[in-house]
Formats: structure tokens, C-alpha cells, sequence
């Protein structure tokens, strides 16, 4: 069997499976500002910890949810493991996703992925879905939860 057919099998045969629940990642003051700045999104609400604790029900200052979202691919380097015969695996986007909850500032997150498809688009590419949850510390409402879409390549000599 060809390596894109075995991946293939293996993630329908692991559909709603848990793959994995990555390493606590801290998002400090420091993180959200760089963040801040690379992305020219200062609302005071994440770079101006007294007026966030003075003027919004916080009590100080969140990250911003893309930053939350743009950790998930460092994540993803604890849970899901390249298939034999991967050249590399792309971005392809999101169906769904949903900020449900604020991470606050000096909090650790975490990415829980679990399998959820996968389809062939052509003899050397590989369409998979995951649900992603990313977890906060000590809250039971999870930062956010999404549907990924992750493009994987495969060698043409080998697909």
C-alpha cells in the first residue's frame, strides 16, 4: 500500500481519537506585546495593563484571540506526527472556530487535537480535519475551539 493510502487509513481508522494534548505555553505581558506590535493591533485591552484592569471586567489584560489562534501551530509539533512519506504539510484553513473564553495575561495554554477526517484531493495530497480545543490553566471553559484544516504533500514518487 502507498504511504498517502496508509495515512489515509490511519486517520479514518482514528476519527474522534485524541491525538494529543501539547505543552503548557505561558502568554506573558511580554509575548502579547510583541504580538501586538507585529500585528499593529494595540487596543488597550491587551497592551495597557492598568487601564484594562480600571475600565474592563478582566481585571487586567487578554491576549488577543489570533494571537491564542497563531500558537496553535507550535502545538501541533507535540500531537500530530508527519505520516511516512510527507514532504510537508500546509495551512489550508479553518471551517469553524470560536473564541469562547479571554486568556488573561500570565496564563498557560495548551492544545488538545483530536482527529476528525481525512480526504484524498489527489494522488499526492491529503486533506486532513482536526478538532482543535486549546485549553487554559485551571478554567474549565476552554480559549477557543476550531476546525483545522491541515494540507498534507506527499513525494509523487511515492503517493
Amino acid at each position: 500500500m502507498r504511504p498517502i493510502e496508509l495515512a489515509f487509513q490511519s486517520l479514518q481508522d482514528s476519527i474522534g481519537a485524541d491525538l494529543g494534548v501539547s505543552e503548557w505555553v505561558l502568554v506573558d505581558q511580554r509575548m502579547i506585546d510583541a504580538f501586538a506590535a507585529v500585528t499593529s493591533d494595540h487596543q488597550f485591552i491587551h497592551v495597557d495593563p492598568a487601564r484594562a484592569r480600571a475600565e474592563t471586567p478582566f481585571g487586567g489584560t487578554i491576549a488577543h484571540g489570533f494571537l491564542t489562534l497563531s500558537l496553535a501551530s507550535r502545538m501541533a509539533y507535540d500531537c500530530i506526527k508527519e505520516h511516512p512519506g510527507q514532504v510537508m504539510s500546509v495551512n489550508y484553513g479553518l471551517d469553524k472556530i470560536r473564541f469562547l473564553s479571554p486568556v488573561h495575561s500570565g496564563s498557560r495554554i495548551r492544545g488538545r487535537f483530536t482527529a476528525n477526517g481525512a480526504t484524498r484531493k489527489s494522488d499526492t495530497q491529503l486533506l486532513q480535519r482536526f478538532t482543535l480545543v486549546i485549553e487554559i490553566e485551571g478554567d474549565e471553559k476552554p480559549a477557543l475551539m476550531a476546525d483545522w484544516l491541515s494540507m498534507v504533500v506527499f513525494e509523487k514518487g511515492e503517493a
